[in-house]
């Protein structure tokens, strides 16, 4: 299984530095600071770190940090991944912007199931919206500087909204950030307790587990097919989080080395073998004293 995944389309852009900012309608939003450099990585040569990282932000609010603290996580997450890229993973396809309207599935932030494009976008450009403008399927929008035409040169063969989604005025919302953050640990702490409960003469509990895990839904991601020596299968994935979405799918079913919270700092790790409990001999040795 693994293999099959071997090959994916996964570059994304980030920016040096990030700023929350108030918008007039009163949400807060994460942004590319103002004279922040950008630069393009494969978040899929470090895959674990990644959704660890994303992880321990989850856990940050099951533990009640504060938010002060919370928001700083966030900004180091940010300067170090980029953006979710939720404008691209909430709608049915991230060629969004070539249909007459957006399409959107289930989803935790809008009950709507279609909405008109530029409204859409309003609630990603909440400062100074983007040069867009749209009749039926026809579309045409301006980059702004030297930083935007490149991400925009960069991701062409990608789906328009792809690069939007890297303008300087793009943002994502504080709780939706949250959101997003804590449903992925709520993931791991539901894997962990059914497992731990499992042998359990108790159906309500198990049931209960399985519900909360059956609410672990996405749009998977879509593939292409390129000549490389041989015909090769492709992943494509629009957004960060689909791609931390479908890695913590993989590491939540992997039966021989599956993804774990220690028993004693309860930080993710992935297993060597399905009985480890510890991250490290030092957290085990820590234990046994």
């Amino acid at each position: 299984m693994r293999d099959l995944f071997l090959h994916t389309s996964a570059h994304w852009g980030r920016y040096s530095e990030y700023v929350w900012r108030t918008a007039p309608d009163g949400n807060c939003y994460l942004l590319p600071a103002e004279k922040a450099k950008p630069s393009v990585y494969d978040p899929m040569k470090d895959p674990n770190t990644l959704v660890f990282d994303a992880i321990e932000i989850g856990m940050m609010q099951f533990q009640k940090e504060p938010e002060a603290k919370l928001k700083q996580a966030i900004l180091a997450f940010a300067g170090k991944y980029g953006l979710l890229g939720i404008m691209t993973a909430l709608p049915t396809t991230a060629e969004f912007i070539t249909y007459e309207k957006v399409y959107l599935p289930k989803n935790p932030f809008l009950r709507k199931e279609t909405m008109e494009t530029q409204e859409y976008l309003r609630l990603f450009f909440p400062f100074i919206r983007p040069d867009f403008h749209k009749k039926g399927v026809e579309s045409v929008w301006q980059t702004g500087d030297k930083y935007e035409i490149a991400f925009a040169m960069t991701f062409q063969a990608d789906p328009q909204a792809k690069a939007m989604s890297f303008m300087r005025n793009y943002g994502e919302r504080y709780d939706w950030l949250c959101k997003l953050f804590k449903d992925w640990a709520f993931h791991v702490l539901t894997t962990k307790f059914y497992l731990e409960d499992r042998n359990r003469e108790d159906p309500d509990v198990l049931s209960l587990y399985q519900r909360g895990i059956s609410a672990f839904e996405g749009i998977a991601p879509t593939y292409h097919i390129e000549l490389r020596g041989k015909p090769t299968l492709v992943w494509d994935f629009h957004s960060l989080l689909l791609d931390i979405r479908f890695l913590l799918s993989v590491m939540l079913t992997d039966e021989q080395n599956p993804l774990k919270l220690c028993k004693k700092c309860h930080k993710p790790f992935i297993a060597p073998n399905p009985a480890e409990e510890y991250c490290s001999e030092a957290c085990k040795d820590a234990t046994k004293k």
